[in-house]
């Protein structure tokens, strides 16, 4: 049981470390020659410019910026939860309120992921002197771990759902 409860834990910390990465680094969409995420555009590492409401589709920025920092949050809120029920609920409830904010969390990262991914193309076209080269990129490792998080997130609100209290 001991084991069980050390995995679930690891899991959720590698949870929450996948979002910070992911909502932090500035590598959603990278280039030979810059990288931008959903807080700045860098070209050649030297020259970043902070996105900003002059940014065509900014609306659709903060949307992301804003369902990440609340991912990260939830995910952090459902582990402190979480210490607090393995010692408060009797022997055989469930962790159903951590699985629930567990889950709003997965949520919450599938949404950010999702805008991003229909709105990418649409961003970088409307804003050339931002984005000169963006045709030539790709999605960078920091888009990759948000769709990884969610993935986590998702088997981890599960595992908290299935998970009954014991001795």
């Amino acid at each position: 049981m001991l084991v069980l409860l050390a995995f679930i834990i690891l899991f959720h910390i590698t949870s929450a470390a996948l979002l910070f990465v992911a909502t932090i680094d500035n590598a959603w969409w990278v280039g030979d020659e810059f990288f931008a995420d959903v807080w700045r555009v860098c070209l050649n590492n030297t020259n970043c410019t902070e996105v900003s409401d002059s940014f065509e589709g900014y609306t659709t920025l903060q949307a992301v910026q804003a369902t990440m920092i609340l991912s990260t949050t939830l995910c952090c809120i459902a582990f402190l939860i979480f210490l607090f029920q393995l010692f408060r609920l009797k022997q055989g409830e469930r962790f159903v309120l951590t699985s629930i904010i567990q889950l709003m969390s997965c949520l919450c990262v599938m949404i950010a992921a999702s805008i991003y991914t229909d709105r990418r193309e649409e961003l970088h076209s409307k804003n050339k002197e931002f984005y000169p080269v963006s045709s030539e990129g790709r999605y960078g490792y920091s888009f990759i771990l948000a769709w990884v998080a969610f993935a986590f997130t998702f088997v981890s609100g599960m595992m908290y759902l299935i998970l009954r209290k014991r001795k």
